[in-house]
């Protein structure tokens, strides 16, 4: 069964095809300009398939691929489906893959060889997006220039120590950020960083505007239908003060009344927005 972290690895790459440029970089390659991006029905043996369809020239078959372990039995279905990806659509084929430690990242290089000795006939040597190669993003900057990579970036160095600075800057970030957008990074890295101590410092982190993974039990997830269920204004009041109390912040009997008494939707989606960053229940009020 996919892993929830598994699963936002490579989905971020359907979801948010952006990233394959700032990607395409960080291993060396070139990605064609102006290129549409097309989402394939994978098969059991990979992850996610992309066609990628430049305006001008030739196009190609990009098969994504995430891996938390090492599975030599995985591995050599790669080179047949490759085979297979070329012969089934007569484009050439790539295989990316994407894990969050180093010793598995080393391993996935390869390359993976079919044949025997003195003779090889097949030779499987993917390119590899790990916590060695994937930069560091920290600039809250940086961060709004492309929120997809940011998000890729945390889920790369999950299990770095140094984590929660990356976290910090996407949370200041988000902040501010296009809504659905905010909205989506958030919840896909509560689910791509994984059972990890980064995980639990996004929960703290995280703002809340809706769900794009239903019946994964996120906090965005649970806050966002209990307001959905409770009716637009009454939701969003409820969200606010549930969101503080998951972050761990003590909410008094004032400031509870005073955000329940709030009837208009866009002061209520200001106190969301607020909730992400303030310490204490009553600086939600502080910028009035």
């Amino acid at each position: 069964m996919v892993t929830s972290s598994h699963e936002a690895s490579h989905r971020i790459f359907q979801d948010r095809p952006e990233l394959l440029s700032p990607v395409f970089r960080v291993l060396g390659l070139r990605l064609p300009p102006k290129a549409a991006v097309e989402v394939l029905t994978p098969s059991p043996r990979v992850d996610s398939v992309l066609r990628i369809s430049p305006s001008e020239g030739p196009g190609f078959l990009l098969a994504v691929e995430a891996r938390g372990r090492r599975d030599p039995e995985r591995a050599s279905s790669w080179t047949s489906y490759l085979a297979r990806l070329r012969a089934e659509y007569d484009l050439p084929a790539l295989l990316l893959v994407v894990c969050q430690d180093r010793a598995t990242a080393r391993w996935a290089a390869g390359p993976f060889v079919t044949g025997i000795d003195g003779w090889t006939a097949l030779r499987t040597h993917p390119p590899v997006l790990g916590p060695d190669n994937v930069p560091v993003i920290t600039d809250p900057e940086e961060v709004r220039r492309s929120l997809a990579l940011a998000a890729f970036s945390a889920m790369a160095h999950a299990r770095d120590p140094d984590c929660s600075s990356t976290l910090k800057g996407l949370a200041q970030a988000l902040a501010t950020a296009e809504p659905d957008s905010a909205a989506y990074c958030s919840e896909l890295l509560e689910i791509g960083l994984g059972d990890t101590p980064a995980r639990n410092t996004w929960r703290h982190l995280m703002r809340t505007t809706g769900t794009f993974f239903p019946g994964r039990g996120t906090l965005v997830e649970e806050t966002f239908l209990e307001g959905k269920a409770e009716g637009l204004a009454m939701g969003k009041a409820e969200a606010v003060l549930r969101f503080l109390r998951a972050r761990g912040i003590d909410v008094p009997d004032a400031v509870i009344e005073r955000v329940t008494a709030v009837t208009d939707p866009d002061e209520l989606d200001r106190l969301l927005d607020r909730a992400v960053a303030v310490t204490s229940a009553e600086e939600l009020f502080d910028a009035e």
